[in-house]
């Protein structure tokens, strides 16, 4: 069981300034909390495989297909600059 006296820790450290209402509140609240994580320990799990959600999901987007795109020209065009065949970008590395 939890004591008001580890909840003003607990507080303490989250920087957390709690009223003695409060502190007996939370002493409540995280007593119960824990004697039912308590609960939960005593169940046999050893036959649950590990997951990672609770229910499946799957990915619902497109699978990405390389299609060229049919007006090139038009790209480049609408960039600020460009070189060649090419987008001009301003340099990012240090030559160092």
């Amino acid at each position: 069981m939890i004591d008001r006296e580890q909840v003003r820790k607990v507080a303490h450290l989250a920087r957390l300034e709690l009223t003695p209402e409060e502190e007996e509140k939370f002493t409540t609240q995280l007593g119960s909390i824990l004697d039912y994580f308590e609960q939960l320990s005593e169940l046999d799990v050893s036959n649950v495989p590990p997951t990672t959600r609770a229910i499946d999901v799957s990915n619902v987007t497109r699978p990405d297909n390389l299609q060229p795109y049919p007006d090139r020209e038009a790209i480049l065009q609408s960039s600020p600059q460009q070189e060649g065949e090419f987008f001009k970008v301003p340099k990012i590395l240090n030559e160092e």
